[in-house]
């Protein structure tokens, strides 16, 4: 066997739960960006999605006083507006206007699309039984939306510390699924 003891603070890089995501949320006439990575499927219909936001971010403080949110979807193309919104803070930055992205009003929710993401998911929350203790919301898709032109996208997905991987070959095999 070639295995060896690995860190258990390296754990989390190879268990990265789906592509990153672009969380925006408007609170008190301020919309914000945050870059997503913890986040899990929980229901297919309606759709359900579980999600840990950092109780210092001012988003985590955005999503508490107004329980919605857009998930917005960005491919490789973004991947410095991931980063660089991740490493400055929504308090003291315009994330849209500093990293050229475009919000675009969504319709059942007050935070924005951001228009260059491959599909943005219109939020609300509907669990917060662990965010006290885990910081975890439970949101339900209410409204999605896909860039139709985008036919392959490529997205990012985080493997801890500014690594990243790049979604690549897509196979399908035989699914008895509906």
């Amino acid at each position: 066997m070639a295995k060896r003891s690995y860190p258990l603070s390296k754990v989390y890089g190879l268990l990265e739960p789906g592509p990153v995501l672009l969380l925006t949320t408007s609170h008190k006439g301020k919309s914000n960006v945050m870059p997503l990575s913890w986040h899990t499927m929980m229901e297919f219909e309606p759709p359900l999605v579980g999600c840990v936001v950092s109780g210092h971010d001012f988003s985590f403080k955005a999503l508490t006083a107004t329980r919605e949110c857009v998930l917005n979807i960005p491919t490789a193309e973004l991947a410095a507006q991931v980063v660089g919104c991740g490493n400055t803070h929504g308090d003291s930055v315009d994330k849209f206007e500093t990293f050229g992205l475009t919000p675009v009003k969504a319709e059942l929710v007050r935070a924005p699309l951001i228009a260059q993401c491959y599909a943005s998911l219109e939020c609300r929350v509907v669990d917060t039984r662990l965010k006290n203790r885990y910081n975890f919301f439970v949101l339900e898709v209410v409204k999605a939306w896909v860039d139709t032109v985008c036919k392959k996208p490529q997205t990012l997905h985080h493997r801890g510390r500014g690594v990243f991987m790049v979604a690549g070959e897509t196979i399908k095999l035989p699914s008895k699924m509906k």
